[in-house]
């Protein structure tokens, strides 16, 4: 019993002094946040669904950029995937407080206040970075300026043109633009030119190098009015090391496999065909392989399709090369060949025959005709048919003539010269190409 009123006794000497203190955290606790730079304003008057100076003169938003990194650069999509920090500065008003110092607001307080709606034109996909919070900064200034950064990595689409694949130039931008807010109610600007922009001059590319980029400002025009714009440019310039290891050596080196066959002996049929098939196939299988890392680009002709073209022509010109060289070689042999047996000997008799008998006609006809005023001749004895069958002989044999004649100056007289004139020709041909080549692509 004595214990209960013990315990009684001091619950009530415990209470008083408890709410004492904490009626005195909850005042300090009040007095910090009316402290709070403009907390009065946010709670009294303040509509977050008016933009600053609503009514009057637009609101002046100066950007600037940091790129983090360029994660990936497509092609096949033409698109690129950059991860990147946007700072938003801008001045209101009504959230103006005395002092000369800044304070870091949590990020979460930015549901509170007027923002932007700055979005980024001809994006794919974008997010804003959430672990392990929010990546977003409010800044507040005393003269009511506020910084708002944020943290985006986004997919933006990027036009290329592949026609100098893989000695190209590309040329992509990153534009920033006002989804509602015409240019009667926000200016964008970028706060220090260039120099906004940091990050690009330090990136390291697996296949690009950033020659180059600037800003600028512009305005969309939409049938709801102009929006304003901001615009960076920027150049990516391939490596082309890379493709030069990887495609242009190999397939110049299966040119060079292919004139082994010119110093190989016409007779060796199996050793010059097994050269020319592997080199075609080879060629083949390079060819299908650049343009399967490409494959949604085919509707382009590229520069390395033209290379890899040229190398196919060459290569497969090596083949069609022994082709020729050894049927005029087999020609040469057949027509080299001893006709001997009575087969020949008969032969010779009958053109021997042939030509007495044609002599003879000749001279008879010859005869025939100075006699004529002398002689009467009756018309059973003509055979006109013969004269005419005779006139169409000799016409034919002309034409056979000259068609002959034309065709030696086509015909490989010398199969052995083919090779020869090969070794020097390819070379000389490939070289040439490969200056016009490298000359357009590279200065043009």
């Amino acid at each position: 019993m004595f214990c209960r009123y013990f315990c009684f006794f001091s619950l009530c000497l415990f209470l008083p002094i408890q709410r004492c203190s904490l009626g005195h955290v909850s005042n300090l606790q009040s007095s910090d946040t009316r402290s709070l730079p403009g907390f009065e304003n946010l709670t009294m008057g303040y509509n977050k669904y008016l933009r600053p100076y609503f009514g009057g003169d637009p609101v002046q938003i100066a950007m600037t950029l940091d790129v983090a990194s360029i994660s990936s650069i497509s092609e096949s999509d033409m698109d690129y995937t950059a991860t990147i920090y946007l700072q938003q500065r801008w001045t209101d008003p009504r959230l103006v407080f005395h002092g000369n110092k800044s304070f870091s607001l949590d990020a979460r307080l930015v549901e509170l206040l007027w923002v932007p709606d700055t979005y980024i034109v001809e994006s794919k996909r974008s997010f804003l970075h959430d672990v392990t919070v929010g990546n977003r900064l409010i800044r507040l200034f005393s003269n009511g300026t506020i910084l708002y950064a944020l943290r985006i990595t986004t997919t933006v689409a990027c036009n290329m043109d592949l026609s100098k694949y893989p000695m190209d130039t590309q040329t992509c931008r990153l534009q920033l633009e006002s989804w509602g807010y015409d240019e009667n109610d926000v200016v964008f600007t970028w706060l220090r030119g260039n120099d906004s922009v940091h990050g690009l001059e330090k990136l390291q590319l697996s296949q690009y190098t950033v020659e180059h980029y600037y800003t600028l400002v512009s305005k969309s025009q939409m049938e709801t009015g102009n929006y304003p714009r901001l615009i960076l440019q920027f150049e990516l310039r391939r490596n082309v090391l890379y493709f030069i290891l990887e495609t242009y050596v190999p397939s110049t080196l299966l040119v060079m496999l292919s004139w082994v066959s010119f110093w190989i002996t016409l007779d060796s049929v199996p050793a010059r065909t097994c050269i020319g098939v592997t080199t075609v196939l080879s060629m083949t299988t390079l060819m299908i392989g650049s343009r399967s890392s490409l494959s949604k680009t085919n509707c382009f002709i590229k520069a390395i399709d033209v290379y890899l073209g040229i190398c196919f022509s060459f290569i497969f010109g090596a083949l069609v090369e022994y082709a020729m060289a050894h049927y005029s070689s087999s020609q040469k042999c057949g027509a080299k060949a001893p006709q001997e047996g009575p087969a020949n000997e008969l032969t010779k008799e009958m053109r021997e025959v042939n030509i007495t008998n044609v002599l003879n006609s000749s001279i008879t006809s010859y005869k025939q005709k100075i006699s004529f005023t002398s002689i009467e001749i009756s018309s059973d004895n003509v055979n006109r048919s013969d004269l005419t069958m005779k006139t169409h002989e000799k016409i034919k044999c002309v034409l056979r003539n000259k068609m002959h004649r034309i065709i030696g100056y086509f015909t490989i007289q010398n199969p052995s010269n083919v090779d020869h004139y090969s070794k020097l020709l390819f070379p000389l041909f490939f070289l040439l190409v490969n200056v016009f080549y490298w000359a357009y692509y590279l200065y043009f």
